[in-house]
C-alpha cells in the first residue's frame, strides 16, 4: 500500500460517513445491509463488515436487535464553559462553569476516605497509600446526565477541619478555593489537561452512550504555594459537549 492510500474498509466507511453527514442517510434510516454494501462498492463481506464496525465505533450508527443497523440522531454539541477557578459571589463550581447562567444544573455527590493510588499520589505529591478524601459527582443539566467528576484531597491538608467533606459544613459546595481559604490555605494556581479516550462501561451507563463512545477527560489540579491541595478527573461525553475556556488576560 502506497503512502496516503486507505484500506478498502476505510474508503467505504468514509463514503457512508459523508452520506450521513450530508443528510443522504438521515437519522433513523437503516444503513445499507452488508450484502448491499458488498454489491454497491464491489468489496468483500469482510470489508463491508469492517466498514460498518468503523461507523458503529464512531457512534454514527447503532445496531438494533433483530432489525439491523440504523443511523443515530446526531446531537448538537452544547458548551461547557470553564472560566478559571475564582469564585463569583459564592457560586458553586458547577454554576460557575455554565456559560448560560440559567441555573438549570443540579448534582449528586458522595464522599469517602480512601488510600491514594500510585497515580493519585503522584498528582498530589504524596506517598501512595496516604489517606485522601475521594468525592464523586454526577452533574445534570435539565435532568440529563452531562458530566462526571472524581476528586481527591489529601487529608493531611483538610483532615479534622470544617472543610474535610467538600459538600458539607459551613462552606460546603462553595468550591475548592473558598473551602481552602476557610482553613487559611490560599489557592494561587490551577492546571487543567484535556485528553480523550473511550468511555468506560460504567461511565457510559450513567452518561448514556454505547461502548466505544469517546469521552473528554479534564485532569484538574489546584495548588497552594506549589503544593497540590486537590486533583480531579472530569469526564464529559465528547459527542454532546464541547469544553470552552475563557481565560483572563493579565
Amino acid at each position: 500500500m502506497t503512502f496516503g492510500e486507505q484500506p478498502a474498509y476505510l474508503r467505504v466507511a468514509g463514503d457512508l460517513r459523508q452520506k450521513i453527514v450530508d443528510g443522504q442517510l438521515p437519522p433513523h434510516t437503516r444503513l445499507p445491509s452488508q450484502a448491499r454494501i458488498r454489491q454497491e462498492y464491489g468489496v468483500s463481506d469482510t470489508v463491508a463488515l469492517e466498514a460498518r464496525k468503523v461507523l458503529m465505533a464512531e457512534g454514527l450508527v447503532e445496531g438494533r436487535s433483530g432489525s439491523g443497523t440504523y443511523v443515530r440522531e446526531r446531537p448538537v454539541p452544547r458548551r461547557i464553559s470553564r472560566s478559571g477557578y475564582r469564585p463569583t459571589g459564592g457560586a458553586t463550581p458547577f454554576r460557575q462553569e455554565q456559560a448560560d447562567g440559567e441555573g438549570r444544573g443540579t448534582w449528586e455527590s458522595s464522599s469517602e476516605q480512601s488510600e491514594a493510588s500510585v497515580a493519585v499520589a503522584e498528582r498530589l505529591g504524596i506517598e501512595p497509600g496516604e489517606r485522601v478524601m475521594c468525592t464523586r459527582y454526577l452533574y445534570r443539566e435539565g435532568g440529563e446526565a452531562m458530566m462526571l467528576s472524581v476528586s481527591w484531597e489529601p487529608l493531611a491538608v483538610t483532615g479534622r477541619t470544617p472543610v474535610m467533606l467538600p459538600e458539607e459544613g459551613p462552606v460546603g459546595g462553595m468550591g475548592v478555593v473558598e473551602r481552602m481559604r476557610a482553613i487559611d490555605v490560599i489557592v494561587d494556581n490551577v492546571t487543567e489537561e484535556v485528553g480523550a479516550r473511550p468511555g468506560l462501561a460504567e461511565e457510559l451507563l450513567v452518561l448514556g452512550g454505547v461502548p466505544g463512545h469517546v469521552v473528554l477527560v479534564v485532569q484538574r489540579t489546584f495548588y497552594a504555594s506549589g503544593r497540590p491541595v486537590e486533583t480531579a478527573d472530569v469526564v464529559i461525553p465528547a459527542d454532546r459537549y464541547r469544553v470552552a475556556y475563557h481565560l483572563p488576560v493579565k
